[in-house]
């Protein structure tokens, strides 16, 4: 009865797994507008935009027509929302290019104030803030009057128990990065308590367990939800961990290699460059052809390819014969190499 349960189990997240739709904006050869694609390559929204954005898993993109933004499903057709002639978050609080919805909500501002508009086009949150940052796993930032407030999906607000803050970005994985007059960095939690006090020149973003975090000697080292060094400051730069591969980038006085979150340096060397692991691959290139490797350094996906984009959600972007498509981790090209440009495929619903 347990093996049949555990087989019922297993089929049901691969049926699951099967059904997710991933989309990205692709520019055809000869052609200025943007459409979209599935990850099996099948035109989903023909090219029809100048500016169009990524899908999240709210199941919208957003995309800039006659000078104004506005909200697509699927299957092409416009949401319909309380307000209109609203600007977004543009790479000031987020980590770069526009933000869309992330858990069902969208930050908006009109009139030099912000709030959220949710999926059904409404303003969830009212337009009352100076600014807002983008929500993740249920909590945003916001100020008001020269505060700083931890806000839930509901608007529930709790003040930031601190009056030397300046900035304070977005939470990740329950904690948000802040930086002070003095120019030290530490996080705040959700409730708006400081979790890690201000001793660091800065910090980066807590992903598996543990943030990079620089000392006023301008070293870098990896420390836990408590503030303790988990790896020693010892690095000229440092990336955030990849949660399947265990490894993250740093730069030591002889180059690039990568640390285990046991601080044990992984040096991959039949590479002749190296980027961040994602979903347990990395790009690398040699001859001059871009390729992607395991943790072990080898190669899992022969370098081959005039170019390349880091995996996310299991597919890369490449090119190939001076044209982009996609692969998925096994290396087989799941949408063929033939468009001009293309971004990223990103889980749609």
């Amino acid at each position: 009865m347990k093996k049949l349960l555990i087989l019922a189990l297993s089929i049901a997240m691969s049926l699951g797994a099967m059904a997710q739709t991933f989309l990205t904006q692709v520019k055809p050869y000869g052609e200025k507008l943007w459409g979209y694609v599935n990850q099996n390559g099948e035109q989903v929204i023909k090219p029809q935009f100048k500016k169009c954005y990524a899908f999240t898993e709210s199941g919208f993109a957003t995309i800039y027509e006659s000078k104004k933004f506005q909200f697509i499903n699927i299957a092409g057709e416009t949401l319909n929302t309380e307000i209109s002639g609203f600007k977004l978050i543009e790479g000031l609080f987020g980590i770069g290019g526009l933000q869309g919805f992330n858990d069902g909500m969208i930050a908006v501002t009109k009139g030099k104030k912000w709030g959220y508009l949710n999926t059904d086009g409404k303003l969830a949150i009212e337009l009352k803030y100076d600014n807002a940052t983008v929500f993740n796993n249920g909590y945003a930032i916001v100020t008001m009057d020269g505060d700083f407030f931890v806000i839930d999906k509901s608007g529930n607000e709790v003040k930031v128990a601190s009056n030397d803050i300046t900035i304070i970005k977005q939470f990740h994985n329950g904690y948000a990065p802040f930086t002070t007059s003095g120019k030290k960095s530490g996080f705040i939690n959700t409730k708006g308590e400081i979790a890690i006090p201000a001793e660091y020149a800065s910090v980066g973003i807590f992903a598996n367990g543990v943030a990079w975090a620089k000392t006023s000697g301008k070293k870098l080292g990896y420390i836990n939800n408590k503030g303790e060094w988990v790896i020693e400051p010892q690095f000229l730069a440092a990336k955030r961990f990849d949660p399947v591969s265990g490894l993250a980038r740093v730069k030591t006085v002889s180059g690039w290699t990568y640390v285990n979150i046991d601080g044990e340096l992984v040096n991959i060397p039949d590479t002749e460059s190296w980027g961040d692991f994602n979903d347990g691959l990395a790009k690398g290139k040699k001859g001059g052809k871009t390729g992607y490797y395991n943790n072990k350094g080898e190669w899992i996906i022969t370098p081959k390819y005039e170019g390349g984009r880091n995996f996310k959600n299991g597919f890369a972007a490449v090119k190939a014969g001076g044209k982009w498509g996609f692969i998925d981790k096994s290396g087989k090209m799941v949408v063929e190499a033939k468009y001009a440009g293309v971004k990223d495929l990103e889980k749609a619903d």
